[in-house]
């Protein structure tokens, strides 16, 4: 059970967090930084004016799979080089191709094999991974590694994944802006979102907190209103799970309301609870499943309401929207990028909030 009083009481987080999990959650500008100066010192700029055949992104657990993700959606379809997501080095890869990993555990041999095989071929190779261990050595010599230089717990590493992947994006020519080499922006906005989030702000000035109160003892559904929002949605869920036990449904929103039952569920839950319904007299309610709350996330320009309407064909009215406009105003350089990772540091704050308050976070 959520106890809410814990979201107000910043004493009493920090008594809980033993950790250090919100702090580290609150590096994420800082990963981004040092990721950023990483690379530059890993030789990623040379990359500069090689146009590869293709550029792979290897798809690993944690947070690879959300920054796989969101570099393939940010580029979309009208990428100037084929983007392939796979789960290992492609049989056919070659000297004209580049393959981008990351990784927060050095022993996965997996992708230790894939760089292996990539080297092997001739391939570049950007790897962001521990200095130490099988994936690094596969490498050595041979990937252009990027080490960590804030740890962080498992989950809390995306800044860092994604800092690698537009380095490599942005010495490659592909983003169609262009991308300061520090990746400032990008760590100014983590840095503001951080400031909003910080233990010591009350729910309603924290938007994290103010998430967190919203999908405590509910189902979140984390609909995404366009490509790039989905990717951050399920990242959002990989959150939940890794941070505070919640299972959480994420995808787009036009694939997520061809699921009928849950759209009946969403139905039922604008109408509101009965108030005149007796939990003691009625017990059987107490084994219902958890009622489900829907997110809307956005990271385009347009409102995210329109874009349901014109996607789905209808729209939720009850639905919480997190499309953070003020925090990046339209017309902003970038925007749609700068919105996608302010939102997956939202969620991931906001899901170390729910796992304290519900005790689901254990002392360290």
């Amino acid at each position: 059970m959520l106890d809410d009083t814990l979201l107000a009481d910043p004493r009493a987080l920090a008594a809980l967090d033993t950790a250090g999990i919100l702090r580290s959650a609150a590096t994420a500008g800082a990963q981004v930084r040092s990721a950023a100066q990483g690379a530059d010192e890993a030789g990623i700029g040379d990359l500069t004016g090689h146009r590869p055949r293709a550029v792979v992104l290897l798809h690993r657990p944690g947070a690879s799979a959300t920054a796989t993700g969101v570099l393939a959606a940010l580029l979309g379809p009208a990428a100037p080089v084929p983007i392939v997501v796979a789960d290992a080095t492609p049989s056919w890869i070659g000297p004209l191709d580049v393959v981008v990993a990351h990784t927060a555990e050095p022993t996965d041999a997996e992708l230790a094999d894939s760089v292996v095989l990539a080297v092997r071929r001739g391939a570049e190779v950007v790897l962001s991974a521990p200095a130490e261990g099988p994936v690094a050595s596969a490498g050595a010599g041979r990937a252009r590694l990027v080490e960590p230089r804030i740890p962080v717990p498992p989950g809390l590493d995306l800044p860092r994944a994604l800092a690698v992947g537009l380095a490599t994006f942005r010495a490659l020519g592909l983003l169609d802006a262009p991308l300061d080499p520090g990746m400032d922006a990008i760590a100014d906005a983590l840095d503001a979102e951080a400031e909003r989030n910080q233990p010591g702000h009350e729910p309603f000035m924290n938007p994290a907190k103010s998430l967190a109160l919203r999908l405590a003892d509910h189902t979140p559904l984390l609909w995404g209103t366009d490509r790039l929002a989905a990717a951050v949605a399920h990242h959002g869920a990989s959150a939940l799970a890794t941070h505070a036990g919640v299972v959480a449904r994420a995808g787009e929103v036009t694939e997520e309301a061809t699921a009928t039952a849950l759209v009946r569920a969403l139905d039922r839950g604008a109408t509101g609870a009965d108030i005149f319904r007796d939990p003691f007299a009625d017990p059987d309610g107490a084994t219902e499943a958890p009622p489900v709350r829907l997110v809307l996330l956005a990271t385009g320009e347009d409102d995210p309401g329109q874009v349901t309407l014109r996607r789905a064909g209808r729209g939720w009215p009850s639905a919480d929207v997190q499309h953070p406009v003020d925090e990046v105003a339209r017309g902003t350089r970038h925007a749609a990028l700068l919105r996608a990772v302010l939102l997956a540091s939202r969620l991931d704050v906001a899901a170390v909030y729910l796992g304290l308050a519900t005790r689901t976070i254990e002392p360290a």
